[in-house]
């Protein structure tokens, strides 16, 4: 498949995955962020000091606000991301305990302007869908595929995302990143790093 023919085919799964996730119930979608915390906390290991980038939720998007929180009180280093222009990678600034967040845009909150600009070691992404390999699928902007080709390391991918989100293939082009793990309300996933075809 060539490459117009594979954003076709995202273009398509991202519309059945919106209306997928958005059918979810408010309150199905509290337990199973809930649920998604826990088993992070409980089976993903971060060292103490790696800094984490994590997101502010928007629309319909599994809510980790209290893994920020939690996070945050046991003193690991917690990033945010900043979208500061349409073609440019993101911009991951610290939030210091204490700090006030602001409207960034998209519906999103982050720390201010005068925030440290961090590189993570892991990366919380929200996803619209994954399959068996990994590979993710997000919204289609390319922030995160800007921002990882950025990095001057390779930080560690954790989706997050509701367990209904997952489908059977996604295609990948080479540029896009796999998932090393995803998170559903059912529990923590590991992925075998696997060829782009």
């Amino acid at each position: 498949m060539d490459d117009v023919g594979i954003e076709e085919a995202k273009a398509a799964l991202r519309s059945a995955a919106h209306k997928r996730r958005g059918q979810l119930h408010p309150s199905l979608r509290a337990d199973a962020a809930r649920e998604a915390v826990g088993h992070f906390l409980h089976g993903v290991d971060v060292a103490k000091g790696e800094i984490v980038a994590a997101y502010w939720p928007i629309r319909d998007e599994l809510d980790i606000k209290t893994l920020i929180g939690r996070m945050m009180d046991a003193g690991q280093p917690v990033c945010l991301p900043v979208v500061v222009g349409p073609e440019l990678p993101l911009e991951l600034r610290l939030w210091q305990v204490g700090a006030p967040l602001y409207e960034a845009g998209f519906g999103t909150l982050a720390p201010p302007d005068d925030a440290p600009r961090v590189e993570p070691d892991v990366i919380l992404m929200p996803l619209l869908g994954f399959d068996r390999r990994g590979t993710r699928l997000g919204y289609g902007g390319g922030y995160y595929d800007r921002t990882l080709a950025h990095l001057s390391k390779r930080a560690r991918l954790i989706g997050f995302a509701f367990a209904r989100q997952e489908v059977e293939h996604i295609p990948r082009q080479a540029h896009d990143v796999p998932l090393d793990t995803v998170v559903t309300e059912l529990g923590v996933r590991n992925f075998e790093k696997a060829p782009i075809t």
